[in-house]
């Protein structure tokens, strides 16, 4: 029995420090792998202070906005667009309301557009050359490399406007989603005697949280009614920069309120509803795509593997007997 107890005594002593050791690791690591939850709810209440407190923490969008406005190209890039004369292109506005559509505003994002669709085909050039001649080195004639690398190069002319386009997409998206919750908020606002100015202004502060896109849109808009002559072009101005049907109805009831003389929490009243409506038809609509969505997914991954769990058990009994 002792002979037995000394052969596993090494043994234990192994097992023992292994214990050991793997309880000073855990304990070491136990605070970044289970967190605290009196700490997490400090750090959200800290958060919710910063939300409830957006002057004094930080800059409010109009600020930044104006940051942005004051900002200067690059001294290279408008010497190239100066030298090519690329300014011309901007004589019928649509590059410029694209880009306010995106969120860049001002002159230097105008010149850094313009001047990347001038120099992004020939760096895409140069790096897909790199890429075949260097890297690769595929074993394919030259006049297909050579083909390779000049459709690269033409694709590459593309890649600003396909860039901006997925920014005016992802843009309106947030704009879209949180629009009916922003008119809710703009009602109660108008109902409680805020005039127009001070609605927005509101409004902007406290969907920030839920939107930001949306948030710098109506500061924009706030900054617009104040200082231009005319009411209806701030509103015009919107929803040309927005360009969401949702955003443009609310817009023209708005107008027609300043014209007429109308009552504007009615016309809020009905917009919002409307907005409401249109929210929830366009999730059902998602959630009615669906099935046939999961149609193909189902027939690639699910199904196979169902197959391979149910028959393997009788093939092997097959192969056994």
């Amino acid at each position: 029995m002792i002979e037995t107890l000394a052969d596993f005594q090494p043994l234990l002593v192994t097992g023992s420090i292994a214990l050991a050791l793997f309880c000073s690791i855990l304990a070491l690591g136990w605070p970044y792998l289970v967190r605290d939850p009196f700490t997490q709810r400090i750090q959200h209440l800290v958060g919710t202070g910063e939300r409830d407190r957006p002057r004094e923490k930080a800059p409010s969008s109009v600020v930044k906005k104006r940051l942005l406005l004051g900002s200067e190209p690059s001294k290279i890039l408008a010497a190239i667009v100066a030298r090519f004369n690329l300014a011309r292109k901007l004589e019928d506005g649509a590059t410029v309301d694209m880009l306010k559509s995106a969120g860049f505003r001002g002159r230097a994002p105008v010149i850094t557009f313009l001047a990347m669709r001038l120099l992004m085909p020939f760096l895409i050039l140069g790096v897909v050359a790199f890429y075949i001649f260097v890297v690769i080195k595929p074993d394919l004639p030259i006049l297909a490399k050579l083909a390779i690398i000049l459709v690269s190069g033409y694709l590459g002319h593309f890649a600003p406007a396909v860039y901006v386009k997925n920014r005016i997409n992802k843009r309106q998206k947030s704009i879209r989603r949180t629009w009916p919750d922003a008119l809710d908020l703009l009602l109660i606002c108008v109902e409680s005697g805020m005039s127009s100015e001070h609605a927005f202004r509101k409004v902007a502060d406290e969907i920030g949280t839920q939107s930001k896109e949306l948030a710098e849109e109506l500061s924009l808009t706030t900054a617009e009614l104040a200082f231009l002559p005319d009411r209806r072009s701030a509103y015009e101005n919107l929803g040309k920069r927005t360009d969401l049907d949702s955003v443009k109805s609310v817009v023209s009831g708005l107008m027609q309120s300043e014209k007429y003389g109308t009552s504007l929490g009615t016309a809020l009243r009905v917009l919002a509803q409307e907005n409401r409506s249109m929210r929830m038809s366009e999730a059902e609509r998602k959630a009615a795509a669906l099935p046939p969505k999961l149609t193909v997914p189902m027939i690639l991954f699910f199904l196979p593997v169902l197959f391979a769990v149910v028959i393997t058990p009788a093939v092997i009994q097959i192969m056994n007997t």
